[in-house]
């Protein structure tokens, strides 16, 4: 018996001793973390970090002082250290009035949102919306992160039940209006944007959009006082450059166009950013209209430099890569239009002893009307005339334009025809002209008559 209440009396020692020392811990534990907390309040952050890294030492298990660690963490703005300790959290801890839920799951959603993980960010918002099923920003963030993840009819929805929770949430009515100009539902997408500039003026964001759906609908004049509003926005100023010099370009205002291209290329803060290698390819155009070839190379140089496949720059610069070494290319292809109508009439006098009765400048190169130069002057032969027409803009000459041309000539009664163009000829105008009276002179063939007209 004796050994037997010996036995007993020495377990219930080993209980008592383990009971002291988890009531021990228990009660030290919220003092230790108590020292964190007036760390926190007191400002001095190194302090509460250190005491809730000694803490944790002991306990790594202790998921509350993990919370607190987290939030010193935010305080000393080490956000990504604070998200490995809220995730921490997020995936053991039971929430049971310690770690305040809905103000937690806010902080976590915007730090997986911060990191780019806007899959496990939406989740959050989606737990939100279950606690605080009225509160409308839980669906406009929700939405946000849909939108992200691609999920737009999803995003739509989110964003509608924002709107329908609070008719004068302007944030929710712009982020509509982006989807809705999207998807080109540009009616739509215009009267939520309006209605979103309406609630908050002072977001010039929206005037981008504003003028995006403008610019679809073909109301340029409008679309450029909206962008013109957007540059104050330090973020949308050098797309809203782009866009306003793409509106000027739509109507043939390439003066206008090149000059916000210029800026866009200005203001840029990253050589290799898609805006920017956009603004220099739009600016390239500009320069290669206007046949100021040697400064749209200098731009689709610089583009090729951050990236080589980007759109036909490649093609461009192949292209145009003999107008080093070809003088007479690039007088054709760059001298301004009076010294180019006279290049071309100097190309037909010496080239084929043609002799000039009309000639007119056109928005691709120059037409002529010419007679065959008759040195028998003492006959009486009746004149043929012969319609010719140079070419010098970037496109191919396409059939239709073969077919006008063609039509031309029949109905004038012109004997034949004649087209020369720099960037050659589709495959269907070049079958097309096979049985009628028009000679195709593509780029080859140019280079040879250029020579020997001796441009």
């Amino acid at each position: 018996m004796n050994v037997i209440t010996t036995t007993i009396v020495a377990f219930l020692v080993v209980v008592i001793i383990f009971a002291v020392i988890f009531i021990v811990k228990s009660f030290a534990t919220p003092k230790k973390l108590g020292s964190v907390q007036k760390f926190m309040k007191e400002g001095k952050f190194q302090a509460a970090e250190k005491a809730a890294k000694a803490i944790l030492s002991k306990n790594p298990r202790d998921y509350l002082t993990h919370y607190w660690l987290g939030r010193v963490y935010l305080a000393q703005k080490k956000d990504d250290l604070a998200f490995m300790e809220f995730k921490t959290v997020n995936e053991n801890a039971i929430f049971n009035g310690d770690i305040p839920e809905v103000p937690f799951r806010h902080t976590m959603a915007l730090l997986y949102q911060k990191f780019n993980d806007n899959t496990n960010a939406l989740k959050e918002h989606l737990l939100l919306i279950k606690r605080e099923p009225d509160n409308a920003e839980n669906y406009y963030n929700a939405g946000i992160c849909a939108e992200k993840e691609n999920q737009v009819n999803n995003a739509v929805v989110m964003f509608q039940k924002a709107i329908a929770l609070n008719k004068r949430h302007s944030k929710a009515h712009s982020a509509l209006g982006h989807l809705l100009l999207r998807s080109e539902q540009y009616e739509d997408a215009l009267s939520e944007i309006k209605l979103s500039i309406r609630l908050d003026p002072d977001e010039f964001s929206n005037y981008y959009y504003l003028g995006k759906a403008l610019k679809e609908r073909g109301e340029y004049s409008d679309a450029i006082k909206a962008f013109e509003k957007s540059e104050r926005s330090n973020e949308f100023r050098q797309r809203a450059l782009i866009e306003t010099g793409a509106c000027y370009m739509e109507v043939d205002q390439t003066a206008n166009a090149q000059e916000y291209f210029q800026r866009a290329v200005q203001c840029s803060k990253d050589d290799s950013s898609q805006e920017t290698l956009y603004a220099r390819y739009f600016l390239a155009n500009c320069y290669e209209k206007t046949h100021s070839i040697e400064k749209a190379v200098e731009q689709w140089n610089k583009i090729y430099l951050y990236n080589k496949k980007f759109r036909d720059v490649a093609s461009k610069l192949e292209e145009y890569r003999d107008i080093q070494s070809n003088d007479s290319l690039k007088e054709y292809l760059t001298s301004s239009q009076p010294a180019f109508t006279e290049l071309c009439i100097k190309t037909v006098q010496k080239a084929y002893n043609f002799m000039p009765q009309k000639s007119e400048a056109k928005p691709y190169g120059c037409r002529l009307l010419c007679t065959e130069e008759n040195k028998d002057t003492w006959k009486n032969v009746r004149k043929q005339f012969f319609l010719i027409e140079f070419h010098r803009d970037s496109d191919a000459v396409d059939e239709s334009k073969v077919r006008q041309f063609v039509e031309e000539i029949k109905t004038q009664g012109y004997y034949k025809g004649m087209i020369f163009s720099s960037s050659g000829f589709s495959t269907l105008a070049t079958q097309f002209a096979e049985s009628r009276p028009v000679i195709l002179i593509n780029r080859e063939k140019l280079e040879i008559v250029l020579s020997k007209a001796g441009i």
